[in-house]
């Protein structure tokens, strides 16, 4: 391998001299969790390049922390601060990181990991799925759009599937009017071949019996489970409060208030980011500070 694959770049660390960290930087233990899959795709890209070409001129590191940032914060690509990278580069990273299924990957790598410390097998037998309608910004494509009729939600539906521990195994961006059962069969029909342990899951009230038939010809027992009739407000549903717990982790990250991404596939790269994010924070020990008060020494960490 190139002696350049893993050696950091001058005016990067010039760079990261100069200024001060944000919150939302990588620590050097989260950033040592996923540089590993960030060079790996980086040499394999130069790989396929004729004769290689000349050394990287961007760090790594510091596009993640760049990227990260946006996440975290919700800022537009263009008022990116201008001690990171052109936000033009970097958006330029973060789509070609999409496209390659990098998100994803760090997702799953971690995922992994974080089973394996709570004494879980490192692939799930059970899981998880639920929808969640948001309203877009003014630039996403109507075409892409639709309306919850439900919620009365115009916009987009994010489903997603987690093991038993709200880790998120995928996830799924639709028009908001795409019923519930019709992205779940997507999802599980994604589940059933790359986690071929998984023979239990649980939905809400929300999914069609058509879907548990469906379920049953992959092997997998699928369960509604109802709300208790005469309920109001918000209680607890067992088996389900872990999605829901999700839901919740994943909205620490600002963008994900709403979809402002133009492709719904750059949607699910947020979503798997924000969620790595997440598990890097659990493995380390770091905390995530409450966007209540982020002056205040309230923080929040994931549960175990």
């Amino acid at each position: 391998m190139h002696a350049w694959a893993h050696a950091p770049d001058r005016r990067y660390v010039q760079d990261m001299a100069d200024r001060r960290a944000y919150p939302s930087d990588l620590s050097d233990a989260r950033w040592e969790l996923i540089e590993p899959v960030l060079s790996a795709w980086r040499f394999e890209r130069r790989r396929r390049a004729l004769g290689f070409g000349r050394p990287p001129e961007h760090d790594l590191r510091e596009i993640m922390n760049a990227i990260l940032y946006v996440d975290r914060t919700g800022v537009q690509w263009r008022y990116l601060p201008h001690d990171f990278p052109h936000w033009n580069t970097v958006y330029g990273y973060f789509a070609k990181w999409q496209a390659d299924g990098i998100f994803a990957q760090l997702n799953g790598l971690l995922r992994e990991l974080v089973r394996q410390r709570e004494g879980r097998n490192a692939e799930p037998s059970a899981c998880v799925i639920d929808a969640q309608s948001v309203k877009t910004a003014t630039s996403i494509p109507a075409k892409s759009q639709g309306t919850d009729a439900g919620k009365k939600i115009v916009g987009r539906k994010r489903s997603i599937v987690t093991d038993t521990l709200g880790l998120l195994l995928a996830v799924l961006v639709t028009a908001a009017s795409v019923q519930d059962s019709v992205a779940g069969t997507q999802l599980i029909d994604h589940v059933a071949t790359t986690h071929a342990s998984i023979r239990k899951v649980w939905v809400d009230g929300g999914y069609r019996r058509h879907f548990v038939e469906h379920a049953a010809t992959l092997g997998i027992d699928l369960e509604i489970v109802q709300r208790t009739p005469g309920t109001r407000g918000f209680t607890p549903i067992p088996k389900r409060w872990t999605v829901e717990r999700t839901y919740g982790w994943l909205m620490l990250h600002r963008r994900l208030a709403r979809d402002y991404e133009t492709l719904p596939a750059r949607s699910e790269a947020m979503i798997y980011l924000a969620m790595t994010d997440l598990m890097a924070r659990r493995l380390t020990g770091e905390a995530t500070t409450s966007w209540r008060d982020p002056t205040s020494p309230d923080q929040l960490r994931i549960p175990g």
